[in-house]
């Protein structure tokens, strides 16, 4: 008998009309001859109401308190269901966190989900009846409640799917599927069968609000197949699994992230120890920092770029000011206008000319480009927020993203079987003390690079297109690619990477003086580090920790760029090896 996990969100169960059309999806689902188990937000804007209260009475209310009041919006979600299923004449049982055996850390209002005990669940299950489990919630090892932050519910649903070995966890929401992009955004937006793990995880760092990065990271970590289904319809949605919707397609989706702010601190030491300087003092406030941007030192002085979400900004500006003595630092600069385009897909690895694309989709719109940082697969651009709408519809057409793939994956569209990782590695997984510990799934080093350096580019729309163009004629791969602002007023640095016998070629191309750039250095001895793995954004401390280890060592970070699955370093040649080490040793217990 097939056993399937049903996550309904606040928007399907909000009026008690869509709490019985929910509950008639679990009873069809049952009669099909499967075990159900039925994960439920609060029903809509409860959650709002209930910190609105709070607030009322206590404009800091202790995380503690916060937990224990949260917690009871799933808690009438749960028996309301319940009670739903039983009035069609069928069994159900309502159970919250702690009732199943939930435990997490004692981090309230973002706790972490540690184990599961399945007992429970099963014998209602092996009974007959529809399991309505609270999302959202666990209790830690005092059994106080605690509450798993945004898009808890989803990280819920999927860690039982996870913990029961389902056959299956499909997300009910408000929307029917996973999208190119935002549709209230671009009317234009496709609705995809698939996406891969990887896709998913990046566009949902990047805003796209189907599902939370967390419950993806537990799906990717456990190997849990999810369907995105709408609530109000029987169509068959998007399917979030190993494999990518098209094998020939670069990139899969857009997204707009509007709400940035961005931080340059400019003439930072070039030194050892300067990038772990400033991050730690942000990672101390809780400040998530996005895109980080670290160009090529000249003059043994770099500059250092970064973005933080729009409200976070006057901390962040508090941090960096601490910072500024110990780097060295002579100023920052900061934007609160700003707002970030990327395009994602798993084809990036595999496909050139990717990133001229899309810098000749915003050039060809008249949009001229702040920062540049690039990943495996994800390219994100920070441009002027007015044009960020504009800028989205600009990729979003370049790449015809509207057009469904001629080779598009449908086999798997209406059925859930899908396995790459073997059971046995799942069961090895889920023995962790710690189901959301941090995984890192490789550390790994790429020598024989080179960098290309090109300072006092006139910040102007359509350079990096040229440039690139350029690179692309002279036969070269381009890697890591970082653009930040310049020393100069109205004017941007960009550097990128290379193989070493590349280099000589992009140099023939970028002369000094043309395309207006003041100065071309490059760098044939450089080696790129890289550490990857699953929970890079949720767990901030690894570029942290990334830098304290290359700090201690005396290993300077000559470039830097971050990604939802990966942390890349370029670091010199002659410290490669060593730097590689380090690396292993700070991260050893989590690798897997």
């Amino acid at each position: 008998m097939a056993l399937i996990v049903q996550k309904f969100g606040g928007t399907s169960v909000a009026t008690p009309e869509k709490i019985q059309a929910a509950a008639r999806k679990a009873i069809r689902t049952q009669q099909e001859g499967n075990q159900v188990v039925v994960v439920v937000s609060a029903m809509g804007h409860e959650t709002d109401h209930l910190i609105d209260l709070a607030r009322k009475l206590n404009e800091q209310p202790p995380a503690r308190e916060m937990d224990m009041l949260l917690s009871t919006g799933e808690q009438v979600s749960v028996a309301l269901m319940a009670m739903a299923i039983h009035s069609f004449g069928h069994q159900a049982v309502s159970l919250t966190g702690a009732q199943m055996g939930i435990r997490t850390d004692s981090s309230y209002t973002k706790a972490r989900i540690k184990t599961i005990s399945t007992d429970r669940i099963r014998k209602h299950l092996d009974a007959g009846k529809i399991v309505i489990a609270a999302g959202f919630q666990g209790v830690d090892d005092e059994f106080n409640i605690t509450t798993l932050g945004r898009g808890g519910s989803d990280t819920t649903a999927v860690a039982l799917a996870a913990v029961l070995g389902a056959d299956a966890c499909e997300i009910y929401t408000d929307v029917d599927g996973v999208y190119t992009t935002d549709p209230r955004l671009l009317p234009e937006a496709r609705q995809m069968g698939l996406i891969s793990y990887d896709e998913m995880l990046e566009l949902a760092s990047l805003g796209a609000s189907v599902m939370h990065n967390r419950s993806i990271e537990f799906a990717k970590k456990f190997d849990v197949p999810i369907r995105v289904r709408s609530s109000f319809s029987d169509a068959p949605g998007s399917m979030i699994v190993s494999m990518p919707e098209s094998p020939s397609v670069a990139v899969c989706g857009a997204a707009l992230t509007r709400d940035e702010a961005r931080l340059t601190i400019k003439n930072v030491q070039d030194t050892p120890g300067m990038s772990y300087e400033i991050f730690k003092r942000l990672a101390d406030r809780k400040i998530t920092v996005d895109m980080i941007v670290q160009n090529i030192g000249m003059e043994s002085r770099a500059d250092v770029s970064f973005t933080v979400p729009s409200d976070e900004l006057r901390e962040a500006q508090k941090a960096v000011q601490e910072a500024l003595p110990l780097v060295g630092a002579t100023e920052v600069t900061c934007d609160d206008a700003v707002a970030k385009v990327s395009v994602v897909g798993l084809g990036m690895a595999e496909q050139t000319g990717v990133a001229e694309k899309m810098f000749s989709a915003l050039a060809n719109a008249g949009i001229n480009i702040q920062m540049i940082t690039t990943s495996e697969i994800k390219i994100s651009c920070l441009v002027q927020r007015s044009e960020g709408t504009q800028a989205l519809r600009a990729v979003h057409q370049a790449f015809e993203l509207h057009k469904k793939p001629t080779d598009a994956n449908t086999w798997l569209i209406g059925q859930m079987e899908h396995t790459k990782m073997s059971p046995s590695e799942v069961v090895e997984r889920l023995r962790s003390t710690n189901l959301e510990q941090l995984t890192l799934l490789d550390i790994s080093l790429l020598d024989d690079q080179a960098r290309v350096t090109l300072s006092g580019v006139a910040d102007n729309p359509g350079l990096a297109e040229q440039i690139f163009q350029a690179v692309a004629e002279a036969g070269a791969v381009v890697d890591m690619i970082v653009q930040s602002c310049d020393g100069h007023h109205g004017q941007t640095a960009i550097s990128f990477t290379v193989p070493s016998e590349q280099r000589q070629a992009c140099l023939g191309v970028l002369s000094q003086g043309k395309f207006g750039v003041r100065k071309v250095t490059s760098d044939g001895d450089i080696s790129k580090l890289s550490v990857s793995g699953i929970g890079l954004r949720s767990h901030t401390s690894v570029a942290i920790a990334l830098f304290k280890a290359l700090a201690d060592e005396g290993i300077n970070v000559l470039m830097t760029n971050t990604s939802e699955l990966r942390v890349n370093v370029v670091v010199a040649g002659k410290d490669s090896k060593r730097a590689l080490e380090a690396l292993k040793k700070t991260f050893k217990g989590a690798l897997i």
